[in-house]
């Protein structure tokens, strides 16, 4: 399916980029040679079959984009997918020795091709009739679909400069999706620090308590329904977009791996933030690391699961110096980016009580993790050691389950560690005494009485 969605996406793109070529010499022989320019070309794009799997006919179609919108839609792709057709542009200005300020356009540092701005965009769309000019420029408000779906914008390097003067920057994830089809992933950098969530569990295999589960189901219900209920019901009246909630208990009890099944369940993306890259000493420097995050996140359907979250979402503490009022801007300003946030945001940390109640009030959930009781235990016991290993005789996991107190995370660290054992005696089979030492072992570690 990928490479027939890569396939159509080129033939679509192919089409589009011949009828650009048409608009862009008519400007020229506009522009220079006084021709007159041929509306019908400019009135008459490329006609697809929208039900097929391009996603670039699509997106027009379900966008219902017009002439001018696909000619800036094609004309932020081209350096990406066909620079040399923009080569052109760098027709210099003889009697200036220099090019025209009217083309716009900026040259890369390392790609050796023309870079079209907004100015590019708007010279193509009105040459330079003034009034065209004035009428084009709110394909790049926020308030355009270009924007509001986070498909292309103005990339500035310096606000004092004029707005048209930014680069037309295709987004990664529109740039994805319009080439090969596949979904933008973002790699782990300084710009991006997190990391996506994967596990080879499958939903059954989550052993929690029914209220637990029941209340999860909700969270799923909301991801695959959201759309329903803001839109086709009108719940966008009462209702903000997004989906927050708490995920608090002792470590080990299956926060992080319940994050990650939510994402897989329902085909989404899940983005562990590493909060030591977020949160910073330096004033502002938080709210800046934030911002990128969330921004890059907006309407990409990711859900976004802050780990031991009480670092960066913790209490307010009393105002007594410039620090303190800094701390408290952070808080204020974590909480407009997460009430705004259109997706789903999961909170873990081991204690509720270490989190701002000004956040909590804002969740949809909040959802406690207990310590596992004997008969969840027991269950997850079964579940974690594989049929290929082997328990003695003498091992009764009904009775372990009973009398010691673990969490699915100390448990899989015993099961590593006694078959690890077992494997260094050549066998696949744990033995009770080292089960045991391990089990104690590990109950030792977490400072436990057995």
């Amino acid at each position: 399916m990928g490479l027939i969605k890569l396939q159509q996406n080129a033939s679509v793109l192919e089409a589009e980029i011949q009828w650009f070529s048409l608009i862009l010499e008519q400007r020229f022989k506009h522009y220079f040679q006084a021709e007159e320019v041929n509306e019908e070309v400019f009135a008459s794009p490329p006609r697809f079959e929208y039900k097929t799997a391009s996603t670039y006919a699509q997106l027009i179609q379900n966008l219902e984009l017009k002439t001018e919108e696909r000619l800036i839609l094609i004309l932020a792709l081209l350096p990406h997918i066909r620079p040399q057709k923009l080569d052109i542009f760098f027709t210099n200005n003889e009697k200036l020795g220099r090019p025209f300020t009217e083309f716009g356009g900026q040259k890369a540092q390392q790609h050796n091709g023309f870079l079209p701005t907004g100015e590019t965009a708007v010279w193509l769309l009105s040459g330079d009739h003034l009034e065209t000019r004035f009428k084009v420029q709110h394909l790049f408000s926020k308030e355009h679909a270009f924007a509001r779906h986070n498909i292309l914008s103005l990339d500035h390097n310096h606000k004092k400069e004029p707005k048209l003067s930014g680069v037309l920057q295709i987004s990664k994830e529109y740039l994805s999706l319009l080439t090969d089809g596949s979904p933008y992933r973002p790699e782990f950098n300084n710009e991006f620090p997190a990391e996506l969530m994967q596990t080879n569990l499958e939903w059954k295999d989550l052993i929690l308590p029914q209220d637990v589960l029941y209340q999860l189901k909700e969270i799923k219900a909301w991801l695959n329904h959201q759309s329903l209920l803001l839109e086709d019901w009108g719940l966008n009246k009462i209702l903000k977009p997004g989906f927050r909630t708490l995920f608090y208990g002792p470590p080990g009890t299956g926060k992080s791996l319940t994050a990650a099944l939510i994402g897989k369940v329902c085909q989404l993306p899940v983005y562990r933030i590493d909060l030591s890259k977020i949160v910073s000493k330096y004033i502002g420097e938080t709210e800046k690391n934030l911002a990128g995050i969330f921004d890059q996140a907006t309407n990409k359907n990711w859900i976004l699961f802050f780990d031991e979250a009480d670092s960066l979402f913790g209490k307010r503490g009393e105002t007594k110096d410039a620090r303190d009022r800094y701390a408290n801007q952070e808080v204020s300003y974590l909480l407009q980016r997460i009430e705004t946030f259109p997706g789903l945001i999961i909170l873990a940390t081991n204690f509720r009580d270490n989190v701002d109640e000004a956040f909590t009030r804002r969740f949809q959930s909040a959802i406690y993790f207990p310590s596992p009781d004997a008969e969840i235990r027991l269950q997850l016991w079964e579940q974690l050691i594989p049929e290929s290993i082997l328990m003695e005789a003498s091992i009764e996991l009904e009775t372990i389950a009973e009398e010691y107190e673990l969490t699915a995370g100390t448990m899989i660290n015993i099961i590593r560690s006694a078959a690890l054992e077992a494997a260094t005696r050549s066998t696949n089979v744990i033995t009770h005494k080292r089960f045991i030492y391990f089990i104690k072992r590990e109950m030792m570690k977490e400072g436990k009485v057995f």
